[in-house]
């Protein structure tokens, strides 16, 4: 490809040596010549104008003189007629009427000089100027279009000159994509990506003929309650986490309330309200206490941490141990940081020799220089060693914590995933092995639950993200005004008509929702359901 577009640099560079500068040079040159011959035709049509005008001019003083003289004539004749005009006066108007006869033979043969001239010009104007201007035009265009002719030409030479080598770039890019191995390129972004989660231990029976009361399954992701929604595979991609999950279960699962609903309001009592669903007397046990039995568990699964890790991450707070990022990336990041560490102790080793060389000889040979002088540089390089072995033995340890958690590989995988070390990791959030457990069972994070769950939308799943909300199974009324403070929980006003999306699997908590973006849980005994029974997964309460 590089090869390919070289071949067309050249085309562009011999493009503009051999045809852009000559004709931006050749356009320069018409436009000149254009302007000229416009100026030469605005010149003659000036003149043409200005004969005209003298034309005109010369007409209307020759019709002027025409009527003095006539009116001059016709006072003769009259004064000529009265016999009560003298002589004089006689004479002197057959003067002005010679006079204004003269003016007007004057006239007459300046119009006729003029018009003769004028018709000449005219001639000359419509036969000999104006054609003359726009052959010129005609044989400058016909220049410009040959012009370009040869323009095209010189630029057919110049691609036929590439073909050649075009066309062996094209034959190398075939070879090259004919060569290409799908499946070795998908084994290798495997084993550069590959997080190293073990995957979790088999569910155990809960026997549910016991009438002593169940222990959770360590290894359980479901809740003690009937019909609490469990994590299922088959669902559309959500997470790194659960890579298969539904989207709208897992968020059930997360958000809800982690303790008991409240009672209602003591000036009302739920058994008051005809249909209403009670609230069940007997505690169940929160979704904390079940998460943190499940991340205790053995095998552990490293998942929850990683939320916090990765929101951490994107906040620009990276570990200094990689901790946020999958195992077998960790290591891989750990085994560079370990190579870079030794190879800059080595660095700082060969200094430390050449300086402990060079003190020798001036150990020897005083002249040379003052051994003393080294002796700081000497002890800055050995703290630095020591620095570096310190980190070396700080990262080695985090790097054998991975290994041994990570499930036995052959020598040739560790190989094959060491060639990827080198490559930049991508920004994932993946869980932790350190957690805090608060008194009441649940984790004790730094970021808020709902920022949790934002982590968990990556990038890998933008191209899965049409997955539509929960059907609304039924209405409710809130017979209470209800104030959600908790995690998961929704404000509700008395009075007020929401959708149901989820019905009491037994722990006192229905799920509603108000509009599309805002949903939550709401206290049972708080609201009249009424569902539809035509809803999947709705049951009618009697």
């Amino acid at each position: 490809m590089n090869d390919y577009a070289g071949q067309h640099e050249v085309i562009s560079e011999n493009m503009t040596s051999q045809i852009t500068v000559d004709l931006m040079r050749y356009v320069q040159e018409l436009k000149q010549e254009r302007k000229s011959n416009f100026h030469d035709g605005r010149k003659a049509q000036q003149h043409i104008e200005t004969c005209w005008k003298q034309l005109e001019s010369s007409k209307r003083r020759f019709e002027r003189d025409c009527k003095e003289a006539d009116r001059a004539q016709q006072y003769f004749e009259k004064m000529d007629a009265d016999i009560n005009v003298t002589k004089a006066d006689v004479e002197k108007a057959r003067q002005q009427a010679q006079l204004r006869h003269q003016m007007a033979e004057d006239s007459k043969a300046d119009y006729s000089s003029i018009l003769q001239r004028f018709n000449q010009e005219q001639w000359e104007y419509y036969h000999t100027h104006i054609p003359n201007i726009f052959q010129k035009i005609q044989e400058m265009e016909e220049r410009r279009i040959m012009r370009i002719g040869e323009s095209m030409k010189t630029y057919a030479e110049v691609d036929r000159q590439v073909i050649p080598i075009i066309g062996k770039c094209l034959d190398g890019i075939v070879k090259a994509a004919e060569s290409i191995d799908q499946k070795n390129d998908s084994q290798l972004v495997v084993e550069a990506y590959k997080s190293g989660f073990e995957p979790p231990g088999d569910i155990e029976f809960e026997d549910y003929t016991q009438p002593m009361k169940r222990t959770v399954s360590e290894n359980s992701l479901s809740s003690s309650k009937e019909g609490k929604p469990e994590l299922k595979f088959g669902g559309k991609s959500r997470g790194k986490l659960w890579p298969f999950i539904k989207k709208n279960k897992l968020v059930s699962l997360l958000t809800s309330p982690h303790q008991p609903p409240p009672p209602p309001p003591a000036s009302a009592s739920p058994s008051a309200v005809p249909n209403g669903p009670q609230s069940p007397k007997q505690q169940k046990e929160p979704l904390s206490h079940r998460f943190n039995e499940f991340m205790t568990s053995k095998p552990k699964i490293h998942c929850f941490r990683s939320l916090k890790r990765g929101l951490s991450l994107k906040l620009g707070a990276t570990p200094e141990d990689f901790s946020n990022l999958p195992p077998e990336q960790r290591r891989k990041k750990l085994q560079q940081k370990v190579d870079d560490l030794n190879k800059e102790i080595q660095k700082e080793t060969d200094q430390r020799d050449a300086i402990t060389k060079m003190k020798d000889v001036y150990l020897k040979n005083p002249q040379m220089g003052d051994p003393a002088s080294l002796d700081h540089k000497l002890a800055e390089v050995t703290q630095n060693i020591e620095r570096l072995r310190l980190e070396t033995q700080k990262f080695e340890a985090w790097l054998a914590e991975v290994e041994g958690r990570l499930p036995a590989r052959s020598e040739q995988a560790r190989r094959q995933s060491g060639m990827y070390d080198g490559q930049t990791q991508q920004t994932v959030t993946n869980c932790a092995q350190d957690r805090e457990s608060s008194p009441d069972g649940s984790y004790t994070e730094e970021q808020s639950q709902e920022s949790e769950l934002k982590v968990l939308t990556t990038d890998f799943d933008d191209e899965f993200d049409d997955e539509e909300p929960l059907p609304a199974i039924g209405t409710c009324k809130a017979l209470y005004t209800f104030e959600g403070q908790n995690e998961g929980t929704i404000s509700v006003v008395e009075g007020e008509l929401l959708s149901v999306i989820e019905e009491d699997k037994g722990d006192g908590w229905t799920r509603i929702r108000r509009s599309e973006d805002e949903e939550g849980y709401v206290p049972t005994s708080y609201v009249e359901v009424y569902l539809d029974k035509n809803a999947k997964g709705a049951k009618t309460y009697i």
